[in-house]
């Protein structure tokens, strides 16, 4: 990744491809999870999805052009999701054609362009709910299913990529598990893990392969406090071909868990809001 400046609280903005940026880590007093940005298209689109949400009772803020041009979008409008995380709306992305310049040497750039960042995976108290909410308000399509007890998780595509968001059901529990970006090159992906090993950064789970989407990657830990999935050669979805499928495993060879995995947090989760029996 490529340090791309740094925003007006002091925030360090990551560019991967010729986004502005496309990864922001903001300067706080704990490790928080802060918001997730989704790309469309037009301003009709983004009309169109705020409508919808509201429609559903959700309330949707139209932000202005001071933040518009400190994410280098356009515009955008922002909402939380019934689980208390904040989700920001935006269209016409920032660009610099050939502007990425990589943190160090790769044989291959990011898997990025329409495919857009890569995943993020979300803990939820409630799957049915946040299914309805995902696919029936913002319009998202159901890639795969896991079930393999304790672990019951659903990926949804919104591009060609298998999945750009996954939930994963603890109840009583919401919050953030990790990001994940993808490379074009496997070189990049045994570099990567050879270098976290070499400057002592906690690998979580070993380099393996996953069911569903088939990508090759590890899991580190960062030192912004969530977990970082690295990998390579993720599906491709093909709406008119593609049917979900039920997997009772997360990997087909590999991703050991490590002893950082036991010590380290899982999930960076919400707190709950305070209540005359909780405050």
């Amino acid at each position: 990744m490529e340090v791309a400046g740094r925003g007006g609280d002091g925030a360090v903005r990551l560019r991967v491809d010729d986004a502005d940026y496309r990864l922001v880590i903001h300067p706080g007093g704990e490790h928080a999870h802060e918001y997730l940005g989704w790309g469309v298209r037009t301003p009709d689109a983004m009309a169109e999805l705020a409508a919808r949400l509201r429609d559903r009772g959700i309330e949707v803020r139209e932000e202005d052009a001071g933040l518009a041009a400190e994410r280098g979008v356009a515009a955008l409008v922002s909402f939380t999701d019934p689980f208390g995380n904040r989700h920001e709306l935006s269209w016409g992305q920032r660009r610099h054609p050939g502007g990425f310049r990589p943190g160090r040497a790769m044989s291959g750039g990011f898997v990025t362009g329409p495919q857009g960042l890569g995943h993020a995976v979300l803990v939820v108290p409630d799957m049915a709910e946040a299914n309805a909410f995902f696919t029936e308000v913002l319009g998202f399509k159901l890639s795969d299913r896991i079930v393999d007890p304790p672990l019951n998780a659903q990926f949804y595509h919104v591009n060609g990529r298998h999945h750009s968001l996954a939930i994963a059901e603890i109840p009583g529990t919401s919050g953030f598990q990790h990001l994940m970006v993808e490379v074009e090159s496997l070189d990049d992906v045994g570099i990567a893990y050879d270098l976290c090993e070499e400057r002592d950064v906690p690998i979580v789970l070993t380099l393996g392969r996953h069911t569903n989407d088939r990508a090759t990657s590890f899991y580190l830990y960062t030192p912004a406090g969530f977990n970082l999935e690295y990998g390579q050669g993720g599906v491709v979805v093909d709406d008119a071909l593609w049917e979900p499928a039920t997997y009772t495993s997360t990997k087909i060879w590999g991703h050991r868990g490590t002893e950082h995995r036991e010590k380290l947090p899982f999930a960076l989760f919400n707190k709950p809001a305070a209540t005359e029996e909780s405050a």
